[in-house]
């Protein structure tokens, strides 16, 4: 069996030999498949070119302005009232609170705030996820608790009522404690994975390097 058919190949690494006489070294892009003939840098341990590099570090920035936030702010909401009706059926009728409902509705209000920035997150995306899964969580447990009062003043009727929403996951805690401890943990296990979701991407970007040289190590 010749060379050629017993070295197996390499797809996200550099092959540092030596290049044949008349031959350049070369290296592949982990990410878009771009051939590299000069230097490359590595992300997150994989080769990347230049362009990807850029990108990488594009995709790790919190957007600023308003509007990222407000497109996040709409998809988030979106994403809440979904799944408060998801929860709210189930409590209905299963008579159940079941966690792991909680934890979709923060993936998804935390992956609908990630779509409307841009695929980025950031603080301020993981701030808002968070109190729009409380908020959907609050939602979710409002008809069985909001009964409508009687009279004719409409909007105090509604400022009330939105109030009551507000506090109604600290209500619930608190009314059935001990045993609210896991609503408690639920809300909690919910809000967190909204927090995850939106976080910032690890980006470790080293390099340059010079294609067909073996890379420094890095300090540990």
């Amino acid at each position: 069996m010749n060379e050629a058919t017993s070295t197996p190949l390499q797809f996200d690494r550099v092959v540092s030999r030596s290049a044949a006489p008349g031959q350049d070294a070369a290296a592949t892009c982990k990410a878009c498949g771009t051939a590299i003939n000069t230097e490359y840098y590595q992300i997150n341990g994989h080769v990347a070119c230049a362009s990807c590099r850029v990108r990488a570090l594009n995709s790790a920035k919190t957007p600023g302005g308003i509007t990222p936030l407000l497109v996040a702010s709409l998809f988030g909401l979106g994403a809440g009232i979904v799944g408060a009706a998801i929860y709210y059926a189930v409590i209905a009728l299963a008579n159940l609170e079941i966690g792991i409902v909680a934890i979709l509705i923060g993936y998804m209000v935390g992956y609908a705030v990630r779509r409307g920035a841009g695929g980025r997150g950031g603080r301020r995306f993981q701030t808002l996820a968070v109190a729009l899964t409380y908020l959907s969580i609050a939602l979710a447990y409002a008809p069985a608790a909001v009964q409508a009062p009687g009279g004719s003043d409409l909007m105090r009727a509604l400022s009330v009522s939105v109030q009551l929403i507000a506090v109604l996951p600290i209500i619930v805690v608190f009314a059935a404690f001990p045993s609210g401890l896991i609503s408690a943990a639920i809300i909690f296990f919910g809000m967190s994975q909204a927090w995850r979701v939106t976080a910032t991407p690890r980006v470790d970007i080293q390099g340059p390097y010079r294609v067909g040289a073996m890379p420094e190590p890095q300090p540990v």
